[in-house]
């Protein structure tokens, strides 16, 4: 942890990153909207939930996207663009006619999603270029963020949608991202010669690989399943966490406090993680998160109560940690010249876990079977991330 402090500069693009990343993270709020949304249209619930789908599918594809493109425009001007899409899609959004709410899939999830995808990949990006001795601890930092917006802006929105209907929380909300980006944009930018003459030669010793390039070694594919199975049991028991809670013993209003503890607990794991991978290897932590994973997969079999919590609480941990730990691996095997686009790359992984599992364990009606083929993924996401530690020693000989 050492010159962070004298990184005058470094921090001040991580701090107005943090605070852009805050606003982005967004994304995982829409569930606070669902039932607002589906009464000021008249939709189903289940069609409203459906917004989340295009909005993780256009992260994906915003973060491919933005990474090719901000290697050209730079990452102030990604920030600045993504921040804009966000703004411009949630008051979109609050304009749409009740007999065409289906249209904020376009505002909300197609554009809004897009541009949170742009400005995350841009805002991590520029974090680790300002720190190569620290980069876990500046890529945890600004993950870390993006993760409390849960934490911050769910009970915010549903205060807002209380006030002043959710109309014009969208409009609110839309004027708060516009404000924050335009402030901050301009400072979330990589480091010129003058500034980091030694930053830039420390991260471009090392071969920079091409996103054509890094797709055709192993590490990829090692990296890009890892993402792929070690994620997929959050996605698959986020939405039955207060379910699950209620057939373990637990009193129904737990359950809302179980969603908040699993929001701070993924958001410090997106900044604990990388920081034990600064100090400890990142192969390594990800083995760890990974056996912690399977584990606590494997208790859910049995366990109630407030060990159940507990579970559910080490697993949400796991899973931010992962979103801590992917970039700066994907910066120790292909570098940082083309960290964006490479970035991108990995997260079709993300993108796969995240619409594929959960339609496969819909086949699955017993919980105990669904819980033996998670910890059967995190068992895998293991063996994954051991192969790539094999690599990297044979090719280190």
């Amino acid at each position: 942890m050492s010159g962070i402090g004298e990184n005058k500069q470094g921090l001040r693009v991580l701090i107005c990153g943090s605070i852009v990343q805050l606003f982005l993270g967004i994304l995982y709020v829409w569930s606070v909207f669902v039932r607002p949304v589906s009464e000021f249209y008249q939709w189903d619930i289940e069609s409203v939930k459906l917004t989340t789908s295009f909005m993780l599918c256009f992260f994906v594809i915003g973060i491919q996207v933005g990474g090719k493109l901000q290697t050209k425009t730079g990452t102030d001007k990604m920030v600045l663009a993504g921040g804009l899409m966000l703004a411009l899609g949630m008051l979109a959004s609050a304009f749409l006619p009740p007999a065409a709410g289906f249209l904020i899939y376009v505002t909300y999830g197609i554009i809004g999603g897009f541009g949170v995808g742009a400005g995350y990949n841009a805002i991590i990006t520029a974090s680790q270029t300002w720190f190569p001795k620290n980069r876990g601890f500046a890529v945890g930092v600004s993950v870390c963020a993006f993760g409390f917006a849960t934490v911050i802006f769910a009970p915010l929105i549903e205060i807002l949608v209380a006030q002043f209907n959710v109309k014009n929380t969208f409009i609110i909300l839309a004027a708060g991202f516009f404000i924050v980006t335009i402030a901050l944009f301009r400072f979330i930018r990589l480091p010129d010669s003058a500034q980091g003459g030694p930053v830039s030669v420390a991260l471009m010793a090392k071969k920079q690989y091409t996103v054509t390039e890094a797709i055709r070694t192993k590490e990829f594919y090692f990296i890009t399943l890892c993402m792929m199975f070690g994620a997929a049991t959050f996605f698959i028991l986020n939405p039955s966490f207060i379910t699950l809670a209620i057939e373990r013993g637990l009193d129904p209003s737990t359950g809302m406090i179980i969603v908040m503890l699993t929001g701070v607990a993924s958001a410090l794991g997106r900044l604990g993680a990388p920081l034990l991978s600064d100090k400890f290897g990142r192969e390594k932590t990800a083995m760890l998160s990974g056996l912690f994973t399977m584990i606590c997969t494997v208790l859910l079999v049995f366990v109630q109560g407030f060990p159940f919590i507990g579970a559910i609480i080490i697993i949400a941990f796991c899973y931010g940690g992962g979103s801590g730990l992917f970039p700066v691996l994907i910066v120790d095997y292909f570098g940082i010249k083309n960290v964006g686009s490479n970035f991108g790359a990995v997260m079709i992984g993300f993108a796969v876990s995240a619409f594929t599992f959960p339609v496969i364990m819909t086949f699955i009606d017993s919980m105990t079977v669904k819980f033996v083929v998670l910890a059967a993924m995190s068992a895998i996401a293991i063996l994954l991330m051991v192969l790539l530690y094999i690599s990297k020693k044979k090719n280190s000989l």
